[in-house]
């Protein structure tokens, strides 16, 4: 009976996918007008210019109103234009997962790990026109002690127990990049999302991390490593990891030594949120309880990491599921009211973020020649950041994909 249920979900899964693969996602023609225009990089709001966008690519940032009759006309009814968001901790591992990303203003993400390489694929779906988004940099299966049921997504890793050994190690990064990851994750600490684990216990020592760094460099991708606890935080810094992922309890020792590396940190500090607020993705006591404890830690590290010019980038740490709360323009959110000024937060979310994922000549500003990743909301977000979380039109790679306007017509 199992197998036979196995089969018929199997079998669903393959049709939906067939399906999509028939329909090509081809970029078009768009004249943007009656906008203002959120220049982040300058710290300014540009009034009177269209922009063209064609064959993907943001072509044109002009004065000049002059109609072009051969793209269709989008007029933005005075709303905020800014790049499209992006979240660069996430396990959107759906198509379902990628339209909810996408309708939330988010037009790039990078994979902090997912079952199976779904991440893999729908990369290269994107890639292939036939998903508008959002852009993809897949992690693949996770490096860590144990690999669980991801395991399953490859033969090789099947065979494997406890992933500690040199050899295990570099054979997982071996994998995953040779199935299409382009970032590794790797594990410092203990996860917090789990009510039997203590998110401050160092897994990997320095001598492991240094191992899977070695190999990653050898292949040419970056690592992240996932470290709430300074210990494990500042052993992945020394062994070159290019961003700490949450970092809740980092020491000034351990945030100068990332300043100084140019490693990033990216606090998924709504998902805190997300242990202590009903609904989401977690809903446990002992993790609620957990979750009070260690917001205000997170809250010291974010603003002493800023203070001392450690770069951030903004990470919701979710899957995108329908009961999924937490989103990267809240994440936005929180860095104002902890002090940050609103251009800077929202570059954590844009050319930052960007930067952080090696893509900053294509995406994460309104630039032209840059891919036509953008996104309008009502109101100007430098006022009110909350602004973020009402996108109202969306494009990806040029594709219109979301459109709310124009109010009330």
């Amino acid at each position: 009976m199992q197998q036979k249920m196995l089969f018929l979900l199997l079998s669903s899964l393959l049709s939906s996918w067939s399906a999509l693969a028939q329909k090509m996602y081809h970029p078009g023609c768009y004249q943007l007008t009656n906008f203002q225009l959120v220049d982040i990089e300058n710290r300014l709001i540009r009034t009177d210019v269209s922009l063209l966008v064609q064959d993907g690519l943001i072509k044109e940032i002009s004065e000049d109103p002059a109609v072009r009759e051969e793209c269709d006309l989008l007029d933005l009814d005075g709303t905020y234009l800014l790049p499209g968001m992006i979240d660069v901790h996430t396990h959107l591992s759906s198509l379902e997962s990628a339209k909810v990303a996408l309708h939330s203003g988010v037009t790039t993400v990078r994979s902090a790990s997912v079952p199976a390489y779904q991440d893999v694929a729908l990369a290269h779906m994107v890639e292939a026109a036939k998903l508008a988004g959002p852009d993809m940099v897949p992690a693949g299966v996770y490096v860590t002690p144990d690999l669980g049921e991801t395991a399953l997504a490859d033969s090789q890793l099947a065979m494997m127990d406890s992933i500690d050994t040199e050899e295990e190690l570099r054979a997982v990064v071996r994998i995953n990049v040779d199935r299409g990851a382009r970032v590794i994750k790797a594990r410092g600490t203990e996860r917090a999302g789990l009510p039997d684990t203590d998110p401050r216990k160092q897994t990997y020592t320095l001598s492991q991390l240094e191992v899977i760094m070695d190999e990653a460099a050898k292949l040419g991708v970056p690592v992240m490593v996932h470290a709430h606890g300074d210990e494990g935080a500042m052993a992945a810094v020394q062994a070159g990891a290019k961003s700490i992922e949450h970092g809740t309890f980092l020491s000034d020792e351990t945030l100068q030594l990332m300043k100084e590396r140019d490693c990033f940190l990216v606090p998924t500090h709504i998902t805190l949120w997300d242990l202590v607020e009903p609904g989401g993705d977690y809903d446990d006591p002992v993790i609620n309880m957990r979750g009070r404890y260690m917001i205000p830690k997170s809250e010291a590290v974010i603003k002493r990491a800023h203070e001392l010019g450690v770069k951030l980038a903004t990470g919701a740490d979710n899957r995108y599921h329908p009961h999924s709360t937490s989103r990267v323009s809240m994440e936005v959110e929180h860095f104002v009211r902890l002090g940050m000024a609103p251009y800077n937060a929202l570059k954590t979310t844009t050319s930052l973020a960007a930067e952080l994922l090696d893509l900053s000549s294509l995406t994460g500003k309104l630039e032209v020649g840059l891919e036509a990743d953008l996104i309008a909301v009502p109101d100007n977000p430098i006022e009110s950041i909350k602004a973020l979380q009402d996108v109202v039109l969306v494009m990806s790679n040029g594709q219109l994909v979301v459109n709310r306007l124009p109010f009330g017509r």
